[in-house]
C-alpha cells in the first residue's frame, strides 16, 4: 500500500470531500481521484462512498483513517525531532579526550557548546589515543581528541584527522639548587627518571636513546599530578607536554622548554562524514577555538587532512 496515498486518502477523509481535497493538496479532482481508486483497489474495497454533501467512509475507511493518522503524526514527530537536531536544539555527541585534553581542552569547548546549544548533550569517556581511536572506528564515540610525535603519520584512510596545533614538550625538575643552570646529557644521564607505562614511555626513551644515554626508570605513572609530585618532592626527572602542565603544575617543579624530544600534534579524528552532523559540527568547532587559546598553530595544518592517526606513546 503506498503510504502517499495513505496520507492523500487522509487528506479526503478529513477535508470532506474530493474538491476540497485537490484545493488543500494542490492538484486536481480528477488527479485524486485517480489516486484513491488506486489505493481502493490495493485496499481490496471502497474507503469512501460519494454523496451530494461530500464523502462518507466505510468500514474499511474508518480503519484505514486511524491508521493514516498514525502515520501522519509520526512524519510531524520525525520532522519536528529531524529540525531540532538541525537546529541544534536537541542532540547528543559522545567524545573521547586524552586526560590532559579532558583538564584543559573539553571543559571550555563543552561549557560554550551548552550556553549557545542547551538542548545539545556531550558524553566525555577518557581514553589514550589509540583506545579513543579505536571507539571512534568502533562508533562507540564520535569525535576523539588524540595526539602523535613530530607530526601526523601515514595510515589507511579510516579516520579524518582534523589538527588543533601543536604542543612543546618540557623537561620538568625540582625547584631546588641541585639542579644546573643547564641540563646536560651527561647530568639527566645519571638522574633517576619518572615515567609513563611502557607503551606511553617509549617516546621518552627513543629520545634519551638519541642523547646518548638510557634513562634510569626508577618510577612509573601516567597520572601528569603524580609524576609532578615525585618531581617536587626529588625522587627524579620526566618529561611532559604543555597541555599538562596547563592542566597542573606543581609549584616545586621547574618546566625548561626541551626542544631535543620533540613536540606532540594534537588532533581529532572522527568518521569520514560525521563532521555533517550538526551537533558534532558544533563542538568541533568549539573544540578548534579552545585550542587556538592553548596550543601553537605552528605546522599544525600542514599537508591535506590526515586519516587516522599513529597510536600515541606518552602520558596524557
Amino acid at each position: 500500500m503506498d503510504p502517499r496515498r495513505v496520507l492523500l486518502f487522509r487528506t479526503v477523509a478529513r477535508s470532506g470531500s474530493l474538491s476540497a481535497a485537490a484545493r488543500d493538496l494542490g492538484t486536481t479532482q480528477s488527479a485524486v481521484s485517480q489516486q484513491l481508486r488506486l489505493l481502493e483497489r490495493e485496499a481490496g474495497g471502497p474507503l469512501l462512498v460519494r454523496t451530494p454533501r461530500g464523502t462518507q467512509l466505510t468500514e474499511a475507511g474508518a480503519t484505514l483513517l486511524a491508521r493514516a493518522d498514525a502515520v501522519h503524526n509520526a512524519l510531524h514527530d520525525a520532522r519536528e525531532e529531524l529540525g531540532a537536531l538541525a537546529d541544534l536544539r536537541s542532540g547528543t555527541v559522545r567524545l573521547a579526550a586524552f586526560p590532559s585534553a579532558a583538564a584543559t581542552l573539553v571543559p571550555s569547548a563543552v561549557r560554550a557548546l551548552h550556553d549557545e546549544h542547551a538542548g545539545v548533550q556531550v558524553t566525555l569517556v577518557e581514553q589514550e589515543p589509540p583506545e579513543a581511536s579505536a571507539a571512534v572506528l568502533a562508533g562507540d564515540v564520535d569525535v576523539a581528541l588524540v595526539f602523535g610525535y613530530d607530526g601526523p603519520s601515514d595510515d589507511d584512510g579510516s579516520l579524518a584527522w582534523v589538527p588543533l596545533g601543536v604542543e612543546p614538550l618540557h623537561l620538568v625538575l625540582a625547584r631546588d639548587g641541585a639542579v644546573p643552570a643547564r641540563a646536560t646529557s651527561t647530568w639527566l644521564a645519571g638522574q633517576d627518571w619518572v615515567a609513563g607505562c611502557e607503551r606511553c614511555r617509549q617516546h621518552l626513551v627513543e629520545r634519551c636513546r638519541d642523547a646518548g644515554f638510557e634513562p634510569r626508570l626508577l618510577h612509573e605513572s601516567d597520572d601528569y599530578v603524580v609524576v609532578q609530585n615525585l618531581v617536587a618532592h626529588g625522587l627524579g626527572v620526566t618529561v611532559l607536554p604543555q597541555l599538562a602542565l596547563t592542566a597542573f603544575r606543581h609549584p616545586d617543579v621547574e618546566a625548561r622548554p626541551a626542544p631535543a624530544f620533540g613536540e606532540r600534534h594534537v588532533g581529532m579524528v572522527h568518521r569520514p562524514g560525521a563532521e555533517s552532523v550538526p551537533a558534532v559540527r558544533a563542538l568541533m568547532e568549539r573544540l578548534q577555538a579552545a585550542a587556538s587559546d592553548v596550543l601553537s598553530p605552528r605546522r599544525a595544518g600542514r599537508g591535506t587532512p590526515h586519516a587516522r592517526r599513529r597510536p600515541a606513546r606518552a602520558p596524557g
